[in-house]
């Protein structure tokens, strides 16, 4: 058997074994087909970050076993995109080479897009001064064979950029295309080609034209700038004020005229929405003008706190977005009360990995 027909075997294989867990988790609230999304097995990541370990006059990215804890080298990442690979080659050879880059280096991070844009981002334990500058243009200047590339240097309480501190990402959703920043050190969906089906899926199994949606933790507008195509009027929050200018960002060069951002928590909009504390933030925003019909949550790994959940509860649909089964089955013991699992889909954000990404959706029980 080839090497290729192994590796597709394993993916098959590994993919069945999420596949069967989710089931189980799920179970007591859906019993009908689990969707299953497969992504490539390989050279999907488009984000990578390395500890630097130097050893005498040589230096190579490192990561660490899950299990030992022990370090291991890494010449390359068969998860990671092409371009993050090459990079990966080039710009550790040409550290070796140049003092001010090396020199108390201790890690780097890689940021790709589809379309050949990259940053690159050295991080120290010493500030950086001029010559640090002239090599890492330096360095910018080689990696440009490869496509449009950023350098920033970052150590404490400094931060130097080298052409831009962003990554303008385009996918085609549905058919239609779209523009998004994504901005180095925040947070960004890992693999583009899963990412793509997540908002596809949303998209296909919601009513279209029914209502406003509200999206929780929207991040930089992953979801709700394609979601405003088949909403009247979506109001979509985010803590993060780097993500909330990036979300600004693509709201305005996506040419979307009815999405507005809040920088809030979703235990911040709770509170707002329930009257009891006002915010200085949403000075521009009239909840009474929205009809909301839909909500959507994409949280962290800890899940929905109990206050959110109750008011989530009070939507029509619900599409939770969950990178956890466990606290997303936790979750829908709760959700299950007022409302039933109508669809269920797995996303294989990351092969080979233990990490499970879900998509639900909930309707509201007929009373």
């Amino acid at each position: 058997m080839s090497d290729m027909k192994i590796l597709e075997a394993d993916y098959k294989a590994q993919l069945l074994e999420k596949h069967n867990r989710l089931s189980s988790l799920l179970s007591p609230f859906f019993q009908e087909s689990i969707s299953t999304f497969e992504s490539t097995p390989e050279g999907y990541r488009m984000r990578a970050e390395f500890r630097i370990w130097h050893d005498g006059d040589d230096s190579y990215h490192i990561m660490f076993d899950k299990n030992t804890k022990l370090q291991y080298k890494v010449e390359r990442l068969p998860a990671a995109c092409a371009l993050i690979n090459d990079a990966m080659q080039s710009t550790i050879e040409f550290v070796k080479r140049h003092g001010a880059l090396r020199k108390k280096l201790f890690q780097i991070d890689y940021l790709a897009s589809t379309n050949k844009q990259l940053i690159v981002s050295l991080i120290y334990h010493k500030p950086l001064d001029e010559s640090w500058s002239d090599e890492a243009e330096s360095l910018r200047l080689q990696l440009s064979q490869l496509g449009e590339v950023n350098i920033i240097g970052r150590s404490k309480k400094q931060k130097l950029v080298l052409g831009n501190e962003y990554v303008i990402e385009r996918l085609s959703i549905n058919s239609q295309s779209y523009k998004f920043k994504q901005v180095e050190n925040s947070f960004t969906q890992p693999n583009a080609e899963i990412n793509v089906k997540m908002i596809e899926w949303t998209i296909n199994n919601l009513e279209h034209g029914t209502g406003d949606l509200l999206e929780l933790y929207c991040g930089a507008g992953n979801f709700s700038v394609p979601l405003s195509t088949i909403f009247h009027k979506v109001l979509a929050t985010e803590i993060s004020k780097t993500s909330v200018a990036a979300a600004q960002y693509n709201i305005s060069e996506n040419n979307i005229d009815n999405l507005t951002i809040a920088r809030l928590s979703s235990e911040e909009f709770t509170q707002a929405y329930n009257k009891t504390r006002e915010f200085y933030r949403l000075r521009d925003v009239n909840l009474s003008e929205y009809e909301f019909t839909t909500v959507l949550v994409d949280p962290p790994r800890a899940g929905l706190d109990n206050d959110t959940i109750n008011l989530i509860s009070r939507f029509e649909t619900i599409v939770y977005i969950s990178c956890n089964p466990d606290t997303l089955a936790e979750n829908l013991k709760a959700l299950a009360v007022s409302h039933q699992l109508t669809h269920v889909a797995l996303f294989d954000q990351f092969p080979f990995t233990e990490h499970i990404e879900t998509g639900v959706i909930l309707r509201r029980i007929a009373n």
